[in-house]
């Protein structure tokens, strides 16, 4: 249990995912402090921030936290990579084994230990998902299109085959046609993946017509530390859907950020598609 009384400290990345938990924070009257990343956070979030950090300026991002002695830090929005050299000089500045160590692994790794060293510094992280709820896709149907049974098969294939897959470095999507996997989400992301199903499902030339009941089926990996790597779709999501010849989208219910609600689901229902939120594995 947190303090309601003390501040939240939001981390901000690229994109909109800060300013929708900022709003969310107001809606709740939760007050928090924002810390920008520069060269990432967006504009409006920068004209709210608190203070500024580079993003591998990690003493000073520390000094900062412990001025500010947050209830628990809120990481939100996308950072890329840095190159190597300046990651091991920012891993040198601290002296952090774990950090060093991170540099040979991919950027999960790297942002577990950068967690790690902020909870041992006595900061509590959290996620988006447990400081803005409302942004997650809720269980159940979302839109006005209902699943149908070519759909339900799909969904269940999805489900097992990501489960399966979980213990492995693959990504938190596919694309599956009744008991056939089309394609799986590797390091590319869910729109390129998308893409790639684009043809694969509009056999010949991408230009036939898609397998019946296509589905995207979108859920956290068994065990996935939802704090650094929050399954999400949007409108865009929707949009390469269709364009794959997808039937719907199943997402995991209260594990995935759903960007921009009212018109993801707005442009689901337009596409003629199914958004529905599916129970997740504990």
């Amino acid at each position: 249990m947190i303090d309601p009384a003390r501040p939240l400290a939001l981390v901000a990345g690229a994109g909109h995912l800060p300013e929708l938990v900022a709003a969310s924070l107001d809606r709740a009257r939760r007050p928090f402090r924002i810390l920008a990343v520069r060269g990432f956070t967006e504009r409006a979030m920068r004209r709210r921030a608190d203070a500024v950090v580079d993003l591998l300026d990690i003493p000073g991002t520390l000094r900062i936290l412990k001025e500010w002695a947050p209830a628990a830090v809120v990481p939100a929005g996308g950072v890329t990579r840095p190159s190597p050299a300046a990651l091991f000089n920012a891993a040198h500045a601290v002296r952090n084994r774990d950090i060093l160590k991170s540099l040979a692994g991919g950027d999960d790794r790297l942002l577990r230990a950068v967690l790690s060293l902020l909870e041992e510094n006595g900061h509590r992280v959290l996620g988006v998902h447990e400081v803005a709820p409302d942004l997650l896709g809720r269980l159940g149907r979302l839109g006005r299109v209902q699943p149908d049974s070519d759909a339900t098969l799909s969904i269940a294939t999805g489900r097992a085959m990501l489960a399966a897959l979980s213990p492995f470095d693959v990504g938190q999507a596919a694309v599956v046609a009744g008991e056939r996997v089309i394609a799986v989400e590797g390091p590319e992301g869910t729109d390129r993946m998308l893409g790639r199903a684009r043809g694969l499902n509009r056999k010949p030339f991408g230009r036939g017509t898609p397998a019946k009941g296509t589905v995207l089926v979108k859920l956290p990996k068994l065990g996935q530390d939802l704090r650094i790597d929050l399954p999400a779709i949007g409108p865009r999501t929707v949009h390469r859907a269709a364009e794959a010849g997808c039937a719907g989208i199943a997402i995991g219910a209260g594990h995935t950020l759903v960007i921009d609600t009212d018109r993801t689901v707005a442009a689901a229902d337009a596409a003629g598609l199914f958004l529905i939120g599916v129970e997740v594995a504990p």
